[in-house]
């Protein structure tokens, strides 16, 4: 499959002044774009208009050229931005979805410097939301106004979703699921769907599930020079989780499509957070929680976990007495008393991860761009969560995932990217256009 050298000729490289000077713009609204309610509430509006800026000179809007724009909001402030460039034969399309113009929070005084402001360092650009996802909507903006401005002879249409309301889910009906809900990414089924939120260059063609949940552990509160009139609700929780554990792994093993796929990791249950009421360092607690996640491979089914996690629980609360403990008074039931140590399993919401199909035109361009481009193609999963482009699966979308931040950087504190590999990611999207023309 050749690619067209006109076509990569006219669109040409990414413009350095121009990329710099839009995403400086960007930068200079993250503080208003973060992402954490109920206390910050992002404003993604602040970063259309610098969009429309940019992208309205070529557009049927103002006539100076054929770019559509739609600004379509479903909350005050806080928009989404539809840019085409039309092609020629109906029904042949491709686009660049996932570029989300919210951010999560960045505290200035953890910071070795302004997060809320871009800064060049080298090949460096600094500040909050570079790698994650204003540096990928710089970047899409900078090639729709390519197209505008070049006005290529395309067969296909080429599409840019920009979205609200990516770093959290507590709000919704504002973002990507309004849009897909209202039918107005519908005719992107009809060809490769590009997610541009992951990083490092490689396609991304696996994620994770994500089962959050949390153990009730109730005992027996007591003086803890008499630990055998208690029941240790610490002591059996951490036997408990061991047990839970055990059985997880050898009813959800690493699956031999997680080799295919590349997963880092296999399927994991494990605890991440401990609480309890408090009280004295000489009184054994009547009661805990300890909660965590699930991170599930997307060759097991969620709810199946979920059932067999339940499971688990059920046969522990009835055979409490078995469990293994930690010495002669680590017991969890006191039969003169009748009281049974006991565990509650709920869960918050979960979600199913991503298997892209490794056999879809998108990805095979996606690899050969990558490869000529950046000089090798090795796709790679993780069991990071990313629920909207399951959703979109699910509704039938070819999606394929690709990036051009820093993974190292993704939610982290002095957050930057690379401009040579946005560039890149440039070369790459012109070629993917490219090779999809013939």
């Amino acid at each position: 499959m050749a690619t067209s050298p006109k076509l990569l000729e006219s669109l040409g490289n990414l413009e350095k002044d121009s990329f710099i000077s839009l995403l400086s713009n960007l930068i200079g609204e993250s503080r208003h774009v973060q992402n954490n309610p109920p206390e910050l509430i992002p404003e993604e509006d602040r970063v259309v208009k610098h969009l429309l800026n940019s992208l309205l000179p070529f557009s049927t809007t103002t006539g100076g050229g054929p770019l559509i724009l739609n600004h379509v909001t479903y909350f005050p402030g806080r928009g989404n931005l539809i840019v085409e460039y039309p092609g020629t034969v109906p029904g042949k399309i491709l686009s660049f979805v996932g570029c989300h113009m919210d951010v999560v929070t960045a505290n200035p005084n953890n910071w070795d410097f302004d997060p809320f402001s871009l800064s060049i360092d080298g090949d460096k650009l600094r500040g909050r939301g570079t790698t994650d996802c204003l540096g990928h909507v710089a970047l899409v903006a900078e090639l729709m106004r390519k197209l505008g401005e070049t006005k290529p002879n395309l067969k296909s249409t080429v599409v840019a979703v920009f979205i609200a309301n990516e770093e959290s889910s507590a709000i919704t009906g504002v973002g990507i699921d309004a849009l897909v809900q209202d039918g107005l990414l519908n005719k992107l089924k009809e060809g490769p769907l590009f997610w541009i939120d992951v990083a490092d260059k490689q396609p991304c063609v696996g994620t994770g599930g994500m089962i959050p949940w949390k153990l009730h552990v109730t005992g027996k509160l007591f003086h803890s020079g008499l630990a055998h009139k208690a029941i240790n609700p610490l002591e059996l929780a951490m036997d408990a989780i061991k047990e839970i554990q055990l059985k997880f792994y050898k009813d959800f093993p690493p699956h031999p499509q997680e080799q295919v796929y590349g997963f880092a990791t296999p399927s994991t249950m494990k605890p991440t957070q401990w609480s309890y009421p408090g009280g004295g360092i000489n009184q054994i607690p009547g009661e805990c929680n300890i909660s965590g996640d699930v991170r599930l491979t997307p060759f097991y089914n969620v709810k199946d976990v979920m059932k067999k996690l339940r499971e688990y629980v059920d046969d522990i609360n009835e055979n409490v007495q078995k469990l293994e403990s930690r010495g002669p008074v680590s017991k969890y039931v006191l039969p003169d008393e009748n009281l049974r140590g006991s565990l509650t399993l709920t869960f918050d919401e979960a979600n199913s991860g991503v298997a892209c199909d490794l056999n879809s035109k998108g990805f095979h361009v996606l690899c050969k761009a990558t490869e000529e481009i950046v000089g090798n193609v090795k796709p790679f999963s993780i069991t990071g969560s990313l629920p909207l482009i399951r959703e979109l699966q699910d509704e039938g979308f070819d999606v394929q995932c690709v990036g051009y931040g820093l993974m190292a950087t993704y939610h982290a504190q002095n957050e930057y990217c690379h401009f040579s590999d946005m560039a890149q990611g440039y070369q790459v999207f012109a070629s993917i256009i490219a090779q999809l023309e013939n």
